[in-house]
């Protein structure tokens, strides 16, 4: 499958069938996660893997994980992050972003299902897994097996902007 054709594949799926992922397809989700561009390489994500039913129950108390068999939660590490020098903005939120993207298109090459759920208790989650203060949690991917019709790799084109309403050359 081509990239665009992944891309277009790839939806956001809250059905999943209960069904484990297999360990390989797991590490090769991980590995998309491991080559995945970070600003001047700092990596600062740190990825907690819940496959199991208390960590998944835990997770539950912050976010709807939608009974998926597999979740990750992607947090960002303050202290790794590179900053730009002109502003102060620091990338672990982007950086994240990049690696959450990677693993959620590889999983979907795979033949899986995901989410990406950004609508969670952060305090929750902090608590639930004690995370250090330097630890942001920034998103969650649920993965797993989809139950029912997936979308429709063509619907871009009715659920989109044109290129037109966002991309301009030279100039505004």
């Amino acid at each position: 499958m081509s990239f665009i054709d992944i891309a277009k594949t790839r939806y956001s799926c809250r059905k999943y069938q209960d069904r484990k992922v297999e360990k390989e397809k797991l590490d090769k989700i991980l590995e998309a996660a491991f080559v995945a561009p970070t600003a001047a390489n700092c990596q600062p994500q740190k990825l907690i893997v819940l496959q199991e039913k208390t960590g998944l129950e835990k997770l539950s108390k912050a976010a709807g994980i939608y009974d998926a068999p597999l979740a990750i939660i992607v947090c960002g590490d303050v202290n790794r992050s590179w900053t730009r020098p002109f502003d102060g903005k620091k990338y672990h939120d982007i950086d994240t972003s990049i690696v959450t993207d990677h693993m959620m298109l590889q999983a979907t090459e795979l033949g899986l299902g995901t989410v990406w759920v950004c609508y969670f208790k952060p305090d929750v989650i902090r608590e639930e897994f004690q995370l250090p203060d330097n630890l942001e949690p920034i998103s969650i991917l649920v993965i797993g097996y989809p139950e029912g019709e997936a979308a429709s790799p063509d619907r871009h084109i009715k659920t989109r902007l044109p290129l037109e309403a966002y991309v301009s050359y030279e100039s505004l």
